[in-house]
């Protein structure tokens, strides 16, 4: 931070002597162009990369360029001063010797994590009635023989005498499924290949439900039970989706009578009740998919069950059915009516009490509704900002439930809401060595876009840092309803130590200030999600936060789109860009169905065999709009194997973006040749690839601009 002239001065000479030195004679990656014709609504567009896509991803040529791309994003940071090593020093120096989760029971066990210092991964234990813990599961061992291991989930049986588990050996996604023998540790059952993580047990222990995946599409599109001890080949298909545009999801009612398949677009659902005492029993439809319906469970008992939806309720409200044989929302029991400022996003019963997990004016809240005395109540709490949310472990205990907690400068916590006190306290915390609290500074506000729309932003600054001068760096993503709330992000830390202010601006496309700011950023409304960004960017300069001349932008995936749509749009506000796993080639994607869950999105961006909503991506997809211009350092990371965003869109994006730059600032990208959509695996890897982004940040500042 700038806590002396004479520190920006060391800062300022340092750079210029490093970035003198060349980039060891590594030439500039310039990979061949094979012009390739796409047409479509008598429009033709001509990718002359078109030939990177390797859907094998084992093509020599495709390899070698991915790996001369690699090695000149290399030859660039040896040039610089290597801030990395030095952050990655000190994001292991906050974490603590050993950090347990939060303990989760199964009926006379209960289930933790365990990592310690030096682990990538967590160990799993579990402790018996008789207080004995016992380590029954260690990824640390997988990962150490190959270059990348995740586990999707764990799931003990009813009885605890077995653990099924989830494992991605690639990143891609396609987990395998196995069954552990807690008292023996012994994996004693086939594996299931191509599945979800998802997992549900039946009752009597005998069977599991999954979903298995498209081997080509990656959408989930059956539900399949498995007898444990039986080969997978006998395992039964109960739900089969045929409408490429729906994906399955299935999860177990918090009264572990029913499973729920759901089967979702974007717009619309239904959901099918797996009776988990005779799984293999055909599951009951409870109502229909229709047009622009939404709606969701709560088992409350017998055949009761409350019914989230947005018929005629765009920010969702609440009914109640008393029966299966008779499911009528027109008749069911109003029980939270729709407010168009309040949106309702999960809720949570017990007994009398119906726990309400809502968003209001861009932040979460919780409130509590006694449905005797209809008396409404909300959780308070100290931050300006913060993510608060229902937390799964809720069904042990009905004295009261519990909640996630954190916010820009307060670690993820669990607190309980106990109902005879009224109150709430902290049963877990995350521990961060080395950080206080006090020493940094949150804020929260609202700017307006250009068509007059109130936008959210929040700060985060170190207490000491000059945030009229600093380098700020702002965070967006915008899609699909996702809310980005005010979480804890530990690896921001060494950013903010250097200096550096960072902000979230919640545009729309999200789900922050409810449904119609979802509405308002999809579809034939997508340019207001970079419109907003940008005059975010622009407006919050205008309040004296951060220096104009050292502005930078990240984004991932989603978000990724995002950064190559505001740099198209206006690339002289920007000093550098970083973009994780980008989704940049939006047209091309959506008009192939064989690439995975493209038809799933359809409602999200559009289906370009439409006229209308072709040419509506096509004024916004990044790769479409390169231009000549001056465009800022960009810096794009991605993974071979990611399932959500396949590699070849970043890796075509680089080339030609280079190849249009009329600036001379750095256009780089690393490609993990093994890895998903979330980088590598393994916590000090992870350390590792954020600190390579902002050692890219950190060396572009201008440090005369900060004096």
């Amino acid at each position: 931070m700038k806590s002396s002239a004479s520190k920006i001065l060391n800062f300022v000479l340092l750079f210029i002597m490093i970035s003198s030195c060349d980039m060891n004679q590594v030439s500039k990656p310039s990979p061949k162009k094979v012009p390739f014709e796409l047409t479509q609504h008598n429009d033709r567009r001509i990718d002359n990369y078109y030939w990177i896509r390797d859907d094998e991803r084992n093509d020599p040529e495709v390899i070698g360029y991915l790996e001369s791309e690699n090695a000149y994003a290399d030859a660039w940071f040896k040039s610089k001063h290597d801030y990395k090593s030095e952050i990655v020093t000190e994001l292991i120096a906050q974490v603590p010797d050993e950090e347990i989760s939060f303990p989760v029971k199964n009926g006379d066990f209960t289930y933790f994590r365990k990592i310690q210092k030096n682990d990538q991964l967590p160990k799993y234990f579990r402790t018996d009635a008789a207080n004995k813990t016992v380590m029954y599961l260690d990824p640390n061992i997988k990962l150490r023989d190959q270059k990348y291991y995740s586990i999707g989930s764990v799931s003990p049986s009813p009885d605890n005498n077995l653990i099924a588990f989830t494992e991605d050996n690639n990143g891609r996604r396609q987990y395998d499924i196995k069954f552990l023998n807690p008292n023996t540790l012994d994996i004693n059952d086939p594996k299931i290949e191509g599945a979800s993580s998802n997992i549900i047990w039946s009752k009597n222990n005998k069977h599991i439900v999954y979903l298995k995946k498209d081997p080509e599409t990656l959408i989930s599109n059956s539900v399949y039970v498995h007898t444990v001890g039986r080969p997978s080949s006998e395992d039964k298909l109960i739900y089969q989706e045929l409408d490429p545009e729906y994906n399955i999801n299935i999860f177990r009612s918090k009264t572990k009578k029913f499973g729920y398949i759901n089967v979702e677009a974007t717009n619309d659902n239904e959901i099918y009740l797996i009776d988990l005492d005779n799984p293999l029993s055909e599951p009951i439809l409870f109502l229909n998919r229709s047009d622009n319906h939404l709606y969701y469970l709560e088992h409350i008992n017998d055949e009761s069950f409350y019914v989230r939806t947005n018929k005629n309720a765009p920010n969702f409200k609440i009914l109640k059915i008393n029966s299966l044989d008779k499911i009528d929302l027109t008749s069911a029991d109003l029980v939270v009516e729709h407010d168009k400022d309040i949106f309702i996003s999960d809720l949570f019963s017990i007994d009398e009490k119906l726990i309400l997990e809502i968003r209001e004016d861009g932040l979460p809240e919780i409130d509590i509704l006694d449905i005797s005395n209809k008396q409404r109540s909300r959780l308070e709490y100290a931050d300006n900002a913060y993510n608060v949310s229902l937390n799964s472990n809720n069904e042990s205990d009905q004295n009261g439930f519990y909640l996630n907690y954190s916010s820009l400068t307060s670690p993820s916590s669990i607190y309980f809401y106990d109902f005879l006190t009224n109150s709430k306290e902290i049963r877990w915390e995350k521990n961060i060595s080395l950080y206080e609290k006090n020493d940094f500074i949150d804020d929260r506000f609202f700017i307006e876009a250009r068509d007059g729309v109130r936008v959210p932003v929040m700060t985060l600054r170190h207490k000491d840092t000059d945030q009229e001068n600093a380098p700020i760096l702002f965070y967006g993503y915008g899609s699909y309803g996702i809310s980005l709330d005010a979480r804890f992000r530990e690896t921001l830390v060494p950013l903010l130590n250097r200096g550096f202010i960072f902000a979230v601006i919640n545009i729309r496309g999200g789900g922050e200030m409810g449904k119609y700011w979802y509405e308002n950023g999809r579809m034939f409304n997508k340019m207001n999600t970079f419109y907003d960004f940008n005059d975010g960017v622009k407006e919050v300069l205008k309040k004296g936060i951060g220096n104009p001349k050292n502005v930078f932008a990240q984004g991932g995936s989603a978000g990724g789109l995002l950064m190559g749509a505001i740099i198209n749009l206006e690339p002289e506000l920007y000093k550098g860009i970083l973009s994780g796993v980008p989704f940049v080639d939006v047209l091309t994607t959506m008009s192939d169905p064989s690439i995975p869950l493209t038809t799933f999105e359809y409602g999200e961006w559009g289906n370009p065999e439409n006229e209308d909503e072709y040419f509506y991506m096509k004024q916004y997809s990044p790769y479409d709009n390169i231009k000549e211009l001056n465009y800022p350092a960009v810096f794009v990371t991605s993974s071979l194997f990611d399932s959500q965003v396949q590699y070849f869109e970043p890796a075509k994006y680089i080339p030609k973006l280079r190849e249009y730059n009329q600036s001379t600032n750095p256009i780089l990208m690393k490609m993990n040749l093994i890895g998903g959509h979330g980088g590598l695996s393994g916590k000090i890897n992870q350390f590792n690839e954020v600190a390579e982004e902002y050692n890219f940040i950190i060396n572009l500042v201008d440090w005369l601009s900060w004096m």
